[in-house]
């Protein structure tokens, strides 16, 4: 009797490592898959920035010599070429000598942040290229491909599914084989011949693992359901990324009148917002006497009558630079700004997680950082369905043992703490939640079939 207490706590623990231990068996079967997907095509986006450059040359580059003629004048060269007099939804300035502009154009024919984008040389007012650029980052058709290659398997929402399953998974095997490690260190490194494999899978995810972590946290943040109560807490804990207003108040401050500089190059407006031409290089020299200044900017013309100009800086590598103002139409006064300087330290820390993710906080080094962390994914699942079949032949004739049949072994409070525990993750990552249900389903049928096969082996 004196020896029960002491033996139960242990028991118990056992218990549950066998239950991660299954648990992790049953991830690097059934999810691995989507992970290694996820790796393959993440590395093909991170190391396509210099292959894009010289795929796209052409129309990234311009005249290396010269002045830059007002942007009022290269939006329009874009509306001749495209026969229209819609105002263009974004102007990205050309960010250095020798580079183009881009005036991008709103289009049904095209999916959601996606433009239609023209490269206009600001120097000779040449068009120098035409095609669709996806999200904030303006990335060009090839990285378009790849990227929603990774994010949805060029399948729509359906197949965001995929990438929410492995990123929902892969936090939770990062941190079960960091376990396992920590509890069988001492024999791992005994293990010799074959055996040693076991060793190298645990020691590189044991090194990778915060790595690996840091992927499927960020990863949740695009992703369909999880990433949409990730929002949600957010602004409920006022973690939320500042943005202006673009809506005009009842009185603005009046400055000087700015269309009285230019009232002799307006040109075509838009329907509703009264803009001209010309406002997009004042718009520009307003925002950046505010002190937008970075290199990498778009300008958003008002969309309505009672809308404003937003100016917002791109530049998303180190230091981080994305202040932005919203400008008020008649007078460029500015009536609302942010400034990255003063964002809560959990929206800087999105920022540049989401930035590191993507490769661009720190340019070539972030992207080689990236695609290696992504290589050891590779590595890990070949190598642990290498173990699996090893273990297939090995013990093609012998049961193992599974999760129904080590969560009934449990003690009653560790099961309601099992219990407890998948309901909130399920609750938290919705297709975590669904897949392990099915995960359970599975182990059940199992279970069963095992048990009615003792009898007879017996």
């Amino acid at each position: 009797m004196s020896r029960q207490p002491a033996t139960a706590p242990r028991r118990t623990g056992r218990l549950l490592l066998a239950l991660v231990t299954r648990l992790h068996a049953y991830i690097g079967l059934f999810v691995a898959p989507f992970m290694l997907v996820a790796a393959l095509s993440g590395i093909a986006y991170v190391l396509t920035p210099s292959l894009e450059a010289w795929l796209y040359r052409d129309a990234l580059n311009g005249v290396q010599g010269g002045t830059a003629q007002p942007l009022a004048l290269q939006v329009e060269v874009a509306q001749r070429a495209l026969s229209t007099g819609d105002m263009p939804a974004v102007v990205r300035p050309a960010p250095h000598p020798g580079g183009t502009t881009r005036v991008m154009f709103a289009s049904a024919e095209l999916g959601p942040s996606q433009h239609r984008a023209l490269f206009i040389d600001p120097v000779s007012l040449e068009i120098k290229g035409d095609m669709p650029v996806y999200g904030t980052s303006g990335v060009l058709p090839l990285r378009t491909t790849i990227d929603l290659f990774h994010r949805e398997l060029l399948m729509g929402d359906i197949g965001r599914y995929y990438s929410e399953l492995a990123a929902s998974w892969l936090w939770v095997a990062a941190f079960g084989g960091l376990a396992l490690w920590l509890q069988r260190r001492r024999a791992l490194r005994a293990q010799q011949g074959p055996a040693a494999l076991r060793r190298r899978h645990a020691t590189l995810g044991m090194v990778a693992a915060l790595g690996l972590v840091f992927f499927s946290i960020t990863g949740l943040t695009w992703s369909q359901w999880a990433g949409g109560n990730i929002a949600e807490l957010r602004h409920a804990w006022g973690w939320g990324t500042p943005s202006v207003t673009t809506q005009l108040p009842e009185a603005v401050p009046q400055a000087h009148d700015a269309h009285g500089e230019h009232g002799e190059h307006s040109h075509a407006q838009a329907p509703d917002a009264g803009v001209s031409l010309a406002d997009f290089d004042l718009a520009l020299s307003a925002a950046r006497t505010a002190g937008i200044d970075a290199a990498l900017l778009q300008i958003e013309p008002p969309r309505s009558a009672d809308r404003a100009w937003r100016v917002v800086e791109i530049d998303r590598s180190w230091p981080t630079q994305v202040d932005q103002v919203a400008l008020h139409p008649q007078t460029m006064a500015v009536i609302d700004r942010t400034d990255f300087t003063t964002f809560p330290l959990a929206a800087k820390l999105t920022r540049w997680g989401i930035d590191l993710h993507m490769g661009v906080l720190f340019g070539l080094p972030n992207q080689l950082a990236l695609a290696a962390m992504a290589g050891c994914l590779v590595v890990l699942v070949c190598w642990g369905y290498t173990m699996w079949w090893r273990r297939l032949r090995a013990a093609r004739h012998r049961s193992r043992e599974t999760l129904s049949e080590i969560f009934v072994a449990l003690p009653w409070g560790a099961r309601l703490g099992v219990l407890m525990t998948a309901v909130a993750l399920g609750l938290a990552l919705p297709v975590l939640g669904a897949s392990l249900a099915l995960f359970a389903v599975v182990d059940v049928l199992r279970w069963r079939s095992d048990r009615r096969r003792e009898p007879r082996l017996a």
